[in-house]
């Protein structure tokens, strides 16, 4: 498969990462605070179908793990908000999934030791990228566990912090693996995340103080 069809899906999944991003950009400089509208997650639910896909094309477990990991936290959080019934893509975000693990699991010749051999990819930097995409995604975890005891999708401190340390992280990653897909996503991605943790600096100072 050409290089330009693999970097065209890679592309693809970060414009609807991107889009989600600027939605949410959108919505929180529109209420002066940080927001999470449900486009957030369904253009997460998309892109990660498509970065997996990407990552498979690649040879890179460190992307299809990624992927893999944060799926669930995405479909949780459109319950929270109540979005999820209501979703008319239910079906492609739940049925294209199952059809990639099963052509994964009985037509792939792809096997795990393909995605950590020497040839393709460096054992360090495999362990290295695995880290910070537990440290990226860890994000959502850290995001699932404080909205379900708020009983409230929201994007809390925490998981802006978590992102900027993941996509340094990733960055680097990106760079070694000289992946231009990974390294324009986390350039962006990181100004969006200063600018959320800077609203929330303003929405810190302007609260009012208890007597």
């Amino acid at each position: 498969m050409s290089d330009w069809f693999i970097y065209s899906i890679g592309f693809l999944a970060q414009f609807f990462f991107g889009a989600r991003l600027i939605t949410q950009w959108f919505h929180s400089e529109k209420a002066r605070k940080v927001e999470t509208p449900s486009s957030f997650w369904k253009f997460s639910l998309f892109a990660s179908i498509l970065m997996f896909l990407y990552g498979y094309f690649r040879h890179d477990l460190v992307i299809m793990l990624g992927q893999v990991l944060v799926y669930l936290v995405y479909i949780r959080n459109l319950q929270l908000q109540d979005k999820w019934t209501s979703s008319n893509s239910k079906v492609i975000y739940v049925g294209v999934p199952l059809i990639i693990a099963f052509y994964l699991i009985f037509f792939s010749n792809l096997q795990l030791r393909d995605l950590i051999s020497r040839e393709n990819i460096a054992p360090w930097l495999v362990t290295f990228g695995i880290f910070g995409q537990f440290i990226f995604n860890g994000r959502f975890f850290y995001q699932w566990i404080y909205s379900e005891k708020n009983k409230e999708s929201s994007l809390p401190l925490g998981f802006w912090l978590l992102s900027m340390a993941g996509a340094i992280l990733l960055l680097t990653y990106g760079i070694f693996r000289k992946d231009p897909v990974l390294i324009a996503s986390h350039c962006f991605g990181s100004i969006v995340y200063i600018r959320n943790l800077y609203l929330m600096k303003i929405g810190y100072e302007q609260a009012p103080t208890g007597v």
